[in-house]
């Protein structure tokens, strides 16, 4: 491929764009004073000379295949309203800030004046003041009421790390004000003792939407008097709410604009986001309000030297004797110990719990060799740690004892971590939004920094750095979800109605379908219609129905089996390919061997080894047609969207040596299939097209599976995807359209939008796929095109020139995408605050309990998601939804010799004290 580093300042195409490192945490005075000195009078390099010192190792150089350069910009300031009292503006002058910039004084106006307002500007702009500064004036106000509690606040966060920090600023700044500001936390780590002073005297409670879910909703009425005096609603990140999660995360804002309605509170929602396009539009459908937006940024910013690094080709062959690039994790474990030794504050993300350990230790190991009191200073943050753990790495990032920290995106959000002067990243994120989030961390103090992004062994990472147009001048991408979603709606009208039973006059707050899913509710004998309203019939708490992180499944417990002892917790779906028996678990720093996985009792025990591998699962797929929706002629093919059924199953693992990536073997596993009802985009072939392709009968299985593994690769440039949440199978002769056909589907029971947005823009799509695969140097396919690490058919068959001829005829008929897609990235516009784009349904029909379907006869499968809901059985009867949904976020995959990354773990809310819950299955299939 074409090498195109070119030296500084010969290619900042960033300078005309508003692209911008799109993060922020709580400002305060390190974030807003004003450029100066060093610590300690110390002169930092600047950022390119730490990437020249990167680059001056032995062929280095060659490995940068673009540099950007961001410049720094000036701030604008401005004067705070005259509506904030007196002692706030003090105790931010106390901080450090004498004056807001534009964007701070324009965001506190509207929320002074009671509208609702989204802010949307870059890294470290303030936006945590902007909100806080008429928070705190009207707790303030409320502070003088006959109780103390006039005035209450609720700031939500979609982790506890990002709560927990926020807390620590507020206390800092408010620490003038006394104890009319009274700031806590209100989690599933909050000890039990702590939750009754919490409820009856904190005036600003610090949570997220998963302990509003399950625990204050579900007993408001010990709530009653915080709630009564709700003033605003603070959601920080709120562009982490999309797909899935942000749908489910909808209805519960949904649900508590509801229950403050029935206290005589109308609180004003506050909205702090990344730069994304039309944040307004998306905070209107998260929040169901008209919302005002502030993007205008008017803080400073240091400059950003930002590198794309491809890892050279090895002397190793993989499979099928195909070329081998130096893993991500290796490169970036590398990058992270120079940088230690160069004594730069350095923070490394990458997409797996495992992926970030291995990077940890493989850097101790090479400090040890060099300083071994630099041994200490390096650590792992990831999510699955136990509470205390989290809170001591959090601790040790803030005091500046260590320098370096291999995490995952569980130190993505807007957490302070002042002082980082470098950011490396480990694979493409998924996202143009998150990829800046993640750079965004370093150079939150003014200064410059340094980002890197190490390219995986994958697709859409080798096009990115060979492309670097495709994430330098296209805009960071909407935030869109579907809160219409049956698949989401259905438990949470159960939910609201356990609260205060359903009327007529509620159903409008929840959006157009409530009204046709009610019926199906009743008859499904979860609601019951009475003269006043619909009631909850069970005994069991309804809240339990809904798994806001779309996850699915009780966590499955990892024990030390020697001595019992717990050291963390995956979810459920991902337990299949990540403790399964065998696999290699990584826990600070320690490796253990699972010995047993336990599916009954949700637990994996393992033992403490030191094995010189790493595990990779492999999984094969069935699919089925349900229903076919829309379908347009691609000459004499055809592209089809509609309803699938996917039959799922982990069958195998591989062992990895470990740093090289060597396959040195597989090992066969007995595990149960998973079944899932969801959305897919498909594409077919016909003979006549097969013989002008030149795909002879012997090819046409390795065509049609080489082009499906790059599609799936490629598509989250397209879909704003992740490539875990989506799957794909490939058959020479489908049972169901009886002809070659290629699938790729949502990961998401219902869907959740990426396979119907493959569909609108397949030719984009596409061509990019054929592009990917044709640039590709290898001879017959390797994982930087075809090859796929979690392919349960061992990539067996591919045929790499095959599949450039059959997409290329394929794409000679193609019409043009029914949406404006000029280029990769951009996307559709979401519908308007609660008034959804109609999506045509097809008649609800009762969704039978899941069977184990048959695999179709010939089909060499291939990347199935592994991201598969739960099978539960379902008990509510919802139609197949259309979903304009996002994934939620999360990590993105490649090929590294390491497992699916898994998702944050869910925030434990330890529910108020109430009846036992029960297991209940979830509406939807």
């Amino acid at each position: 491929m074409a090498f195109n580093h070119l030296p500084a300042a010969m290619h900042d195409a960033l300078g005309p764009l508003s692209v911008m490192p799109v993060t922020h945490s709580m400002p305060m005075a390190r974030n807003h004073r004003p450029q100066g000195p060093a610590e300690s009078g110390e002169s930092r390099p600047s950022p390119g000379t730490v990437l020249d010192r990167l680059a001056a190792g032995a062929g280095r150089a060659a490995r940068i295949t673009h540099t950007e350069h961001l410049p720094p910009r000036a701030g604008r300031h401005a004067v705070w309203p005259d509506r904030i009292r007196a002692e706030v503006i003090d105790a931010v002058r106390r901080a450090g800030i004498d004056h807001p910039w534009a964007h701070q004084a324009a965001a506190a106006e509207h929320a002074l004046d009671g509208e609702s307002v989204v802010i949307a500007t870059g890294t470290a702009s303030g936006k945590s003041l902007a909100y806080l500064a008429p928070v705190l004036s009207t707790l303030l106000d409320g502070s003088e009421a006959p109780n103390g509690r006039g005035a209450t606040a609720l700031y939500l966060a979609p982790t506890k790390a990002l709560a927990a920090d926020q807390r620590r600023s507020v206390k800092e700044l408010a620490a003038p004000l006394g104890t009319r500001v009274r700031p806590a936390v209100y989690d599933g780590d909050t000890p039990v003792e702590e939750r009754e002073w919490v409820r009856q005297y904190a005036n600003y409670v610090l949570t997220n939407p998963d302990m509003l879910h399950r625990g204050i909703l579900p007993s408001h009425p010990r709530w009653a008097s915080f709630l009564r005096s709700l003033r605003y609603v603070v959601i920080d990140e709120c562009h982490t709410y999309r797909g899935v999660f942000g749908s489910h995360v909808a209805q519960v804002l949904r649900r508590l604009r509801r229950v403050c309605a029935r206290y005589g509170a109308d609180p004003v929602f506050l909205l702090a986001s990344a730069t994304a396009a039309q944040p307004a539009l998306a905070a209107g459908r998260l929040t169901g309000l008209p919302v005002h937006e502030v993007a205008d940024d008017a803080s400073p910013r240091g400059e950003l030297v930002f590198a794309l690094w491809e890892p050279p080709l090895t002397d190793l062959h993989g499979e099928k004797g195909a070329p081998v690039r130096r893993t991500a994790t290796a490169e970036t474990a590398e990058l992270l110990t120079d940088l230690t030794l160069q004594g730069v504050r350095t923070v490394a993300f990458v997409r797996s719990r495992r992926g970030a350990e291995l990077i940890s230790v493989i850097a101790q190991e090479r400090l040890a060799q060099v300083d071994r009191s630099l041994v200490r200073r390096v650590a792992a943050y990831r999510g699955g740690y136990l509470p205390e753990e989290r809170r001591a790495l959090e601790k040790a990032l803030h005091s500046g004892e260590l320098l370096g920290l291999a995490a995952t995106t569980a130190l993505e959000l807007g957490i302070d971590v002042s002082g980082l002067e470098a950011v490396l990243i480990a694979g493409y994120p998924g996202t143009r939004a998150s990829l800046w989030q993640q750079a965004g961390r370093a150079g939150r103090a003014g200064q410059g920094a340094l980002a890197v992004l190490v390219a995986r062994d994958d697709p859409l990472d080798t096009f990115l750095v060979h492309h670097p147009e495709a994430l330098f001048q296209q805009p960071v991408e909407s935030t869109v979800l579907d809160p219409d979603n049956p698949y989401v709606l259905a438990p949470h009208l159960c939910a609201a109605a356990a609260e205060l039973p359903l009327t007529e006059a509620d159903l409008p707050l929840f959006g157009p379908a409530a009204a046709g899913l009610l019926p199906q509710l009743e008859s499904a004998g979860l609601l019951r219609k009475r003269a006043s309203g619909w009631y909850w019939t069970r005994r069991q708490r309804a809240a339990d129905l809904a798994d806001i992180r779309g996850e699915g499944g009780r966590p499955v417990q990892i024990v030390e089996a020697a001595t019992g002892r717990l050291l963390g917790t995956v979810d459920e779906p991902a337990s299949h390919a990540a403790v399964h028996e065998g696999a290699v678990h990584l826990h600070q720093g320690r490796t253990y061997l699972v010995r047993q996985l336990d599916l009954e009792d949700s637990v994996a025990l393992v033992e403490e080894a030191s094995p010189p591998y790493s595990t990779t699962a492999r999984d094969t797929t069935a699919i089925s047609v349900l229903e076919t929706d829309t379908e347009i002629p691609w000459g004499a093919g055809r592209l089809c969207y509609g309803s699938v059924e996917v039959t799922n199953q982990v069958v195998s693992f591989l062992r990895r040596r470990l740093i090289t990536g060597e396959v040195l073997g597989e090992s066969k596993l007995d595990l149960p299939p998973r079944t899932l009802r969801t959305r897919a985009v498909w594409w077919t072939v016909t003979e006549d097209q097969l013989d002008a392709a030149r795909v002879n009968p012997e090819q046409l299985a390795g065509a049609l599976h080489a082009a499906e593994h790059a599609s799936i690769g490629m598509l989250p440039l397209f879909a704003t995807c992740d490539r875990w949440d989506i799957g794909g199978v490939s058959v020479p002769l489908h049972p169901d359209t009886l002809l070659p056909t290629v699938f790729v589907y949502d990961g998401h029971p219902g869907g959740a939008g990426f396979a119907e947005r493959a569909f609108h823009t397949a030719r984009a799509w596409l061509s990019a796929t054929r592009e990917a695969i044709s640039s590709c140097e290898c001879e017959a396919g390797c994982p930087s095109c075809v090859q796929s690490p979690k392919c349960g058919n061992g990539n067996e068959p591919l045929h790499k020139r095959g599949a450039v001829r059959l997409l290329t005829e394929l794409l000679k008929a193609a019409p043009a995408d029914s949406e404006a897609v000029p280029t990769p990235g951009t996307r559709t516009q979401p519908p308007t605050p609660d008034r959804p784009t109609p999506a045509p349904q097809p008649e609800p029909t009762r969704v039978p309990e899941p069977a184990l379907a048959p695999a179709p006869t010939p089909t060499p499968t291939s990347e199935a998601s592994q991201a598969m809901g739960s099978a539960a059985t379902p008990t509510v009867t919802v139609p197949p939804a259309r979903s304009e949904a996002e994934p939620r976020p999360g990590p993105h995959p490649s090929s590294e010799p390491e497992p699916r990354p898994e998702p944050e773990p869910r925030p434990a809310p330890g529910p108020e004290p109430g009846p036992a819950p029960v297991a209940v299955a979830p509406p939807g299939p």
